[in-house]
């Protein structure tokens, strides 16, 4: 009985985003703020809002940051949510927020309708990063990615399955919900709330409500990160960053934590602000080979 309200619940999850009339394409992708596009992606049209900040110089490419939206949440709302916006504008970046199926991503272990429905959002993160490089939107050598919760967990594996694709990752509440084994280091900062009943900071639980597999503690998460990236302890101070930020130190590579105390499934009013500095203050790709 539950395989079958299951492959209901795919069908209908299915149908739902193949009919959806997509969003318009047709605004020219350099206007500035916040406009609405789609790309294919076989027979389905995957929407995602780009934001570009004022006074942007014609042919000029930006750093891009990609910010994936929580479990059943959408663009617009973690657009809010993160005042991404705002950093973008002050900090001459490109933001791109793209929309994951009936609101999840298949991020691994988790979540919901994309992992049932077995969507590729590996290639579908690909295809955005590469059409916004392609319109000359994006510098492909300054390239981030952020999520929170559900879309912090397919930030993670992102960068697990596509380190020479990004210069870094910010992850808010989210959780590692896959094996990984990056081919480049990977610079990370992650927020994280002691009290979150969602991704528990110690760990334990459940991934997801058919997964029996628990959630890894936040501070083994770090120290898994800071060994594959060969950093020393996360001892430092994070830059202007409040009290329970600490990171491995200055360097071109950096693995950092904010724990908030008492903290819950949230994103910081802090973290945006910290975000763009840290993101800020890593070096391009490396040109790929000729």
């Amino acid at each position: 009985m539950k395989i079958a309200v299951r492959a209901a619940m795919i069908v209908a999850a299915l149908l739902a985003a193949f009919i959806a009339h997509p969003l318009p394409a047709g605004a020219a992708q350099n206007a500035p703020g916040t406009t609405e596009h789609t790309i294919a992606m076989g027979d389905w049209d995957r929407p995602y809002l780009l934001h570009t900040p004022p006074n942007l110089k014609p042919g000029k490419r930006l750093p891009l940051i990609v910010a994936l939206h929580g479990g059943l949440n959408d663009a617009a709302y973690v657009e809010n949510q993160s005042g991404l916006d705002k950093v973008a504008d002050e900090e001459g970046y490109a933001v791109a927020y793209p929309d994951g199926l009936l609101g999840t991503w298949n991020a691994g272990a988790c979540c919901w309708f994309a992992r049932w429905a077995g969507v590729d959002d590996v290639g579908f993160l690909d295809k955005l990063i590469d059409t916004l490089v392609k319109q000359g939107v994006a510098d492909p050598g300054r390239v981030f990615m952020t999520g929170f919760s559900n879309g912090g967990g397919m930030a993670y594996r992102y960068a697990c399955e596509r380190s020479d694709k990004v210069a870094g990752i910010a992850v808010v509440s989210g959780a590692l919900a896959i094996g990984c084994t990056p081919k480049r280091p990977v610079s990370v900062l992650a927020f994280h709330g002691t009290w979150d009943p969602s991704v528990p900071y110690t760990g334990g639980g459940n991934m997801d409500a058919d997964v029996h597999f628990p959630f890894i503690g936040v501070q083994v998460l770090m120290e898994f990160w800071r060994w594959v990236d060969k950093l020393p302890a996360l001892s430092w101070p994070v830059p202007d960053g409040p009290e329970g930020c600490v990171g491995t130190g200055p360097g071109a590579v950096e693995v950092a934590l904010c724990t908030k105390q008492q903290g819950g499934h949230e994103w910081p009013d802090y973290a945006s602000k910290l975000i763009g500095e840290f993101f800020d203050s890593r070096p391009s790709l490396p040109k790929p080979a000729a």
